[in-house]
């Protein structure tokens, strides 16, 4: 009866274990709108199959608890579908979410649009994934951006804390070369998804990568204890990582993506608050770095 009551606690430990393992809470929605006289099953199927691919999934060694998975969202609007060859031509909204320590706050970590969310899946195929044998090019598009969104919020909460989770992503870029879609190689454009890894792991990006934990942690989560101090602490954020990181490479369009989702939350940070002349400084280096958000950069001198 002893031994019988040590294995079932031993179970019960895996089964508590594996159930806090996984990193991700996906939401997934098809947008097949644009799409006439297609039975919707097909899709509803596709929804079905991808949240199990990606919530089900442990993605990494790391242990996260319930409560500390990543919320976030795929949009994937479909514009093309072939039903004789299972292709779907998409682009794809991705955001994530991090919880800002002792409110009720979510901050965006991640929301950016890939305009080649295209692939082949056939209704009730089963979604298999090998990130040293990248044949398939859904399950590839869904890994990429987990090991990303993974990889960011490490970062939030450590200096650096996502290097190896970002540089699997990195190698799972580098292993889908071969497929015969858009988005995975160098020079196609500056935002597909081999510019974007290829960029957070540049070393010239190094202080970029540095601002998610200053910003994220010694800034947001900071406000809830300390309004004054933690604006402060995302004042010097900006201004030594933000601008060394833009200086370093300017041609880069990390700061530009991460100003585009961060205008909202940057202008209600500073507006009415702090002195003139940090607002100006603000102002002047975000405007430098993204103009054409200069309506919510108007709003800091408030």
């Amino acid at each position: 009866m002893r031994i019988r009551l040590i294995c079932l606690y031993a179970l019960l430990i895996v089964a508590t274990v594996s159930a806090g393992a996984q990193e991700l809470i996906a939401k997934i929605t098809i947008n097949h709108n644009q799409i006439q006289g297609t039975d919707a099953s097909v899709f509803d199927n596709l929804k079905e199959t991808l949240e199990q691919f990606v919530n089900d999934r442990q993605w990494t060694d790391y242990q996260f608890q319930k409560n500390e998975r990543i919320v976030c969202n795929f949009n994937i609007t479909v514009t093309k579908y072939d039903q004789s060859s299972n292709k779907f031509t998409c682009n794809a909204l991705i955001q994530a979410n991090r919880p800002v320590y002792n409110s009720a706050y979510n901050t965006t970590l991640y929301n950016n649009k890939d305009n080649d969310f295209n692939f082949e899946f056939a209704q009730f195929d089963q979604l298999n994934f090998n990130e040293e044998q990248i044949d398939n090019q859904l399950t590839a598009l869904f890994a990429y951006y987990a090991y990303l969104i993974i990889g960011l919020n490490l970062d939030s909460f450590s200096p650096m804390g996502g290097e190896d989770i970002l540089q699997r992503c990195m190698n799972l870029t580098n292993n889908a070369q071969n497929l015969n879609f858009t988005g995975w190689k160098s020079f196609e454009t500056d935002r597909n998804r081999f510019a974007i890894i290829n960029d957070y792991l540049d070393g010239a990006m190094k202080p970029f990568r540095q601002l998610q934990y200053d910003y994220y942690r010694t800034g947001l989560d900071e406000m809830a204890n300390n309004v004054e101090r933690g604006r402060t602490n995302i004042t010097t954020a900006l201004e030594t990582n933000l601008k060394k990181a833009h200086d370093d490479k300017p041609l880069s369009s990390l700061p530009a993506i991460w100003t585009d989702f961060k205008k909202d939350e940057l202008a209600n940070i500073y507006k009415g608050k702090g002195t003139q002349k940090e607002k100006e400084a603000i102002y002047e280096l975000l405007f430098s770095i993204n103009p054409s958000q200069n309506n919510s950069w108007e709003k800091i001198k408030e």
